[in-house]
């Protein structure tokens, strides 16, 4: 019995779609899930897309209806930004001068301290103080983990600052063993003036017709401080000790106006890029390498002759840290036009403690040398400050 042709047709396609599904790999049902979630992400784009779209024509109505430019908008909240900080700034103003006055008055008492001690020379004080702010710094390195070396490309203003600073150190020392306290404190703190030459000749700086004037005036102070005896005579009045002494002292405290100076440029070149900490870490190490050469060299050491001295001495040390470190911070914080004007309070503490603490009156000629003194140092330190506000 002979089929239809019909169904013979419809029997071999049903039999050929069949051969193509056995032929066609079957589908996973992981491929199934990666699909389904690739669906699911492309959908959450393009919603994110529609939102940001959304989000961005909002802001472009808003600003359209307070009548201002995006841009004009984003300089707004740049300019907020910028007056933010400008406030967080001026918070600061005047914390420089703060520790400038405070390191004034540890220093003064530094100074006096080591006139009281006797039977002890100035390179041994000297040696001693860094040795004790070796020890006090320390464990401040350590714990901030700062390092001893520094920056590579600050390590020889480091050894600079340390070399100047201890000789600046020895010389001050050995001036107020040799001439009056408040004499030598006066020559040593007309440092501003000599600041003002080195920071021109290293630095760049400007040095007008003022500063030169502010020179002659300081050295006029330091004539009449020393009082030559091919102006003043052989016998000057108010002489602590022999004049072969004073002369000394008078020579020790300007050179050592000197280096104090050249270790202000110095700091001023490294700014704030070197933590203060290990400023004053090179200053204890390099100056107490210093004083044991120069110890060597001399032969001279010895102990203090009674205990107190030698409480003294580690006062000396302990100052020392606290002076050193206040006087960094105030130059990485202020200009240091202000900050060797309130030094010259230096001068004022070193009258009051010589006359009550050793009894010692001051002359004539030491008052008109000082008031020579810091009307100069004040003149160069107010006109630098002048034209750093002039340039803000």
């Amino acid at each position: 019995m002979s089929q239809p042709a019909g169904s013979e047709a419809q029997r071999q396609n049903y039999s050929g779609v069949q051969d193509q599904e056995r032929a066609a790999p079957p589908k996973e049902h992981g491929s199934d899930v990666l699909s389904g979630l690739e669906e699911e992400d492309e959908a959450d784009e393009t919603d994110d897309v529609q939102k940001g779209k959304r989000k961005h024509v909002s802001l472009l109505l808003c600003h359209w209806h307070r009548r201002e430019d995006p841009s004009q908008a984003w300089m707004a909240e740049n300019r907020g930004t910028q007056d933010t900080e400008r406030k967080r700034t001026c918070t600061c103003v005047g914390i420089g001068l703060v520790y400038a006055l405070m390191a004034s008055l540890l220093f003064s008492v530094i100074a006096l301290l080591a006139k009281k001690i006797e039977g002890v020379h100035a390179v041994e004080i000297s040696a001693i103080r860094c040795f004790f702010q070796m020890l006090f710094v320390l464990p401040a390195l350590i714990y901030y983990k700062i390092g001893f070396l520094g920056p590579r490309n600050q390590r020889i203003f480091l050894f600079l600052r340390g070399f100047l600073g201890a000789g600046a150190m020895i010389l001050f020392f050995y001036a107020v063993q040799q001439m009056p306290l408040a004499d030598s404190t006066v020559i040593v703190f007309s440092n501003p003036v000599f600041t003002v030459v080195l920071a021109w000749i290293f630095l760049k700086e400007k040095c007008t017709i003022w500063d030169f004037i502010f020179i002659i005036f300081t050295l006029a102070g330091v004539v009449l401080i020393a009082r030559p005896p091919f102006l003043f005579g052989s016998h000057a009045a108010g002489m602590d000790g022999e004049y072969t002494n004073h002369i000394k002292g008078t020579v020790a405290s300007f050179l050592g106006a000197v280096c104090v100076a050249s270790t202000f440029v110095v700091l001023r070149k490294m700014g704030m890029s070197v933590h203060y900490y290990l400023s004053v870490w090179y200053y204890a190490v390099v100056g107490f390498i210093q004083c044991m050469i120069v110890l060597v060299i001399i032969q001279d050491w010895s102990l203090p002759f009674c205990g107190i001295d030698r409480w003294l001495l580690i006062l000396i040390g302990l100052l020392g840290v606290c002076g050193q470190t206040l006087i960094t911070k105030a130059l990485q914080h202020e200009k240091a036009g202000p900050v060797a004007l309130v030094r010259t309070v230096d001068v004022v503490f070193a009258f009051i403690l010589q006359f009550i603490f050793l009894n010692q009156s001051p002359t004539w000629w030491s008052l008109g040398g000082a008031l020579c003194v810091i009307g100069s140092t004040s003149g160069v330190a107010l006109r630098k400050w002048v034209q750093s506000i002039r340039k803000r």
